[in-house]
Parts: structure tokens; sequence; C-alpha cells
């Protein structure tokens, strides 16, 4: 029994880091630094990197010297024969000999072929561009965890609010429940508030499943087991006391601004290497076979009726386009018109980068000012419905301007709420306009 008591005891000392490493409090930063390692679209995108540079290299190979081999055996059963012609006496001779063997050898180097050159060149923007979707995705994640996040923080502290008012109405319950014992209240009374109570007692229940199924979303995000449990600290979403500093956005600055113009960089590219079709291309080519006949299968003896010789030969090819039936032509002009596309796509992208930033710098102003006011709201509701509550216990007002109070007071409270995650909201869609969504990974932490 001792040595089952001893054995449970190290198993449960083997879990229990587990348990407080699940249990314990994961910050903003922390969520975002498990989510750029986790999730599994950030994963794929650097899986992108690498495709990128095995590309770089297969386009890369192009330019490189291709060598071949090649190897062959043939039987003849029956040796072709040809009359010929001595002098007016026909013979026939056999040519050839009944095992035939060859092996060879070939290399060719492309010396000048602009397709090759420019596909070089737009094989290592490829690269370039698959670095920057990856950080571009990796700012996706921040912005959609730091969201969710914040989504989370809101419906907990709904939760909170929620509890609270059940313990207030229990309060009220238990007086009235006394109250009709004595004769001094009316079960319709005691029938409202037992309403008012399941009400509460259901919204509450609506608010766990839904807290329930945004920490899912969370963890999800973050690429982590959604059923690992996580606290998350309620400090961050409530300690909002001024705006952030509006500094001059430098629109250059952003990865979506540095994307497009990595992909107006590959159609210039594939421009070039269209109009690279009109020029000629040289490559150097060379061969060396050796062949061997024989009657019987002794090419590896130096039998008498083998007979082997080698044959080599080096050359250079020119090929010069001449007439493509204005295909190349046609190409040229189709790249042309989706350069133009993407330069409309490059301006419209601004214009929009610029409108979020102005609609961010707004929302800030508005949802500091609403919490601000939402906040001496919610202090003025508690005032009001302690001071109801008081007249009820000493019959100056009736039980309908104490339920009142009550919901006005959670209406307060969830306004309050509300307004710190629109808050949070759009001081998310500020510092991404800024181009610096990284910097709630550091500061977070702070």
């Amino acid at each position: 029994m001792k040595t089952i008591k001893i054995i449970g005891v190290i198993f449960a000392m083997i879990g229990l880091p587990n348990i407080m490493q699940a249990q314990q409090t994961v910050t903003l930063s922390e969520a975002l630094r498990y989510a750029l390692e986790h999730n599994a679209t950030v994963r794929k995108a650097q899986l992108d990197i690498e495709a990128g540079r095995h590309k770089v290299d297969e386009v890369r190979a192009q330019a490189l010297p291709q060598l071949s081999g090649t190897a062959g055996l043939t039987i003849n059963p029956v040796i072709g024969q040809q009359v010929v012609d001595f002098g007016g006496t026909s013979q026939v001779l056999k040519f050839g000999k009944k095992w035939n063997s060859n092996a060879g050898i070939q290399l060719s180097q492309q010396l000048f072929n602009q397709q090759v050159f420019t596909g070089l060149q737009a094989a290592r923007s490829s690269e370039e561009y698959y670095s920057l979707t990856s950080k571009l995705t990796e700012e996706q994640i921040i912005e959609l965890v730091a969201g969710n996040y914040y989504q989370v923080l809101v419906n907990r502290q709904q939760l909170a609010v929620i509890d609270t008012n059940i313990r207030n109405v229990k309060v009220v319950q238990k007086i009235i429940a006394n109250q009709q014992e004595n004769g001094l209240a009316k079960k319709i009374d005691v029938d409202r508030i037992r309403v008012n109570l399941t009400n509460l007692e259901t919204q509450r229940e609506q608010i766990v499943n839904a807290n329930t199924q945004l920490e899912n979303q969370l963890k999800y995000s973050m690429g982590m087991d959604v059923q690992e449990a996580i606290i998350l600290p309620e400090a961050e979403l409530s300690d909002i006391k001024q705006l952030p500093v509006f500094t001059e956005m430098d629109i250059n600055n952003r990865l979506e601004m540095k994307l497009m113009d990595t992909q107006l960089k590959l159609l210039n590219l594939q421009r070039k290497a269209y109009v690279s079709e009109y020029y000629p291309t040289l490559a150097l080519s060379g061969n060396y076979t050796y062949s061997s006949q024989s009657d019987s299968f002794d090419f590896l003896t130096s039998g008498a009726s083998s007979i082997g010789f080698g044959s080599s030969a080096i050359g250079v090819t020119l090929r010069v386009p001449i007439f493509s039936g204005f295909a190349i032509r046609s190409r040229v002009r189709q790249a042309d018109v989706a350069i133009q596309k993407a330069k409309e796509d490059r301006r419209d992208a601004a214009n929009g980068l610029n409108l979020a930033y102005e609609n961010a710098k707004i929302q800030l102003n508005n949802s500091l000012n609403t919490i601000q006011a939402q906040k001496k709201n919610v202090q003025l509701a508690e005032e009001i419905y302690k001071s109801t509550q008081n007249n009820y216990n000493n019959e100056l007002a009736s039980l309908t301007d104490l339920l009142d109070t009550e919901s006005s007071l959670t209406q307060a409270q969830n306004s309050y709420t509300q307004a710190l995650l629109n808050y949070r909201i759009a001081e998310i869609q500020f510092i991404k306009s800024n181009g610096n969504i990284r910097s709630l990974i550091e500061s977070s932490s702070k």
C-alpha cells in the first residue's frame, strides 16, 4: 500500500508542472508570441519562404551546365543484308553484327538566353515576395489574436457584472421573502423578483457559453489545443488613461505596400521575359559516344569478334526568332495591361490605408470619450441603485423602481465594458495603420 501511495505521489508531482503551466496567466504579449510560433497559417507562410528558395534553385539550374548520359544494347537476331554490284557481279553483304552496344555523354550550356537570365531575377523577387507575405500573415494573426483576446476579456467582465447583479437580486429576494412571511409584501412581488432572477441566471448561462466559445476561438487562433485552460489578466482591458501619440503615417512602411511593390516588380519582370522571346539564344553543346559491335556477348573481354570505336562532337547552336504570328507582341501587351492594373490597385490600396488610419484616430477619440462618459454613468447608476434599494427597504420606493434601477445599472456597466472593447479594437487598427502592430508584443509585456 505504501508503494502504491508513493507511485501516486510521483505521478502527481509529474503532472503538477503541466497543470500549473496550463493554468498560468497568459498576457497579450505571451499570447501573440505563442501564436507566431504555433499558428498553422503562420507556419505555412514560413514554408512558402522555403519553397521560394527551392524555386530560385530550380530556375538557377537552367543557367548551369546540363549533363546527361546514355547507354543502349541492341540484339540483331537477323542481320540486315544489302546487294552490292561489283563490276557487274552482284554480291550480298551483311551490315553490322549480332550484338551492338553504345554509351555516351552529352553536355549543353546556355551561353546567352535572356529568358533564363530574366527568370533568375524573377525567382529572386519571388523569394522576396514570399518573405513579405509571411510577415504580412504574421501581422494579420497578431491582429486576429489581439482582437479575440480582448473579446474574451470583455465577455468575462460582462460575466462579473451579471454575477454581481445576481447577488444583489438574491439579497432583495431574501428581503421580500421575509416581508411576505410577515405580511408586508405581496406574492406578486415575490414572483416578479423570482422572474427577474431567472432571467439573470439564464443570461449568465448564455454569457458562460459564449465565453467558452470565445476562449476556444482565441486558443484556435493562437494554434493552441482548445482543451487547454488559460487565464487572462483583466487589467489589460481596463487600464486606459490617455490617447496614443498621433504621428504621421509612413505609407511606404506598410507591408501591404511593400508587397504590392514586389508584385509590380514581378509583373515588370514577366513583361521583360516576354520581350526576351525576341532575343536570339546561343548554346554550347558537346557529346562523346563509344560504340561496340560483336558476334557474341563479349563486350567486357578482348574477343577477336568485338569491334569498338568512339566519336565526339562539339558545336554551338544559334537560334534567331523571325516571326511568331504576333504572339509575342500580344503577350507583351497583356503584360502592359496587368502592370497598369497593378498600379491602380496600389493607388487604391494606399488610399484605403490612409482612410483606415484616419478612421482609427477618430474611433480612438470617440471611444475614449465614451469610456469616460460611461465610467461616470456607471458610478451614477450605482448611486441611484443603492439609493433606490435603501428607499425600497424603508418603503419609500416600489419594487418596480428597484428593478428598473437594477436594469439601468446592468446596461450602464455593459456599455462601459463595450466601450473598452471598442477602444482596444480601434487601438489595434491605429497601430496597424502605422505599420507597428508588432509593437503589441513588446508593449503588452511591460
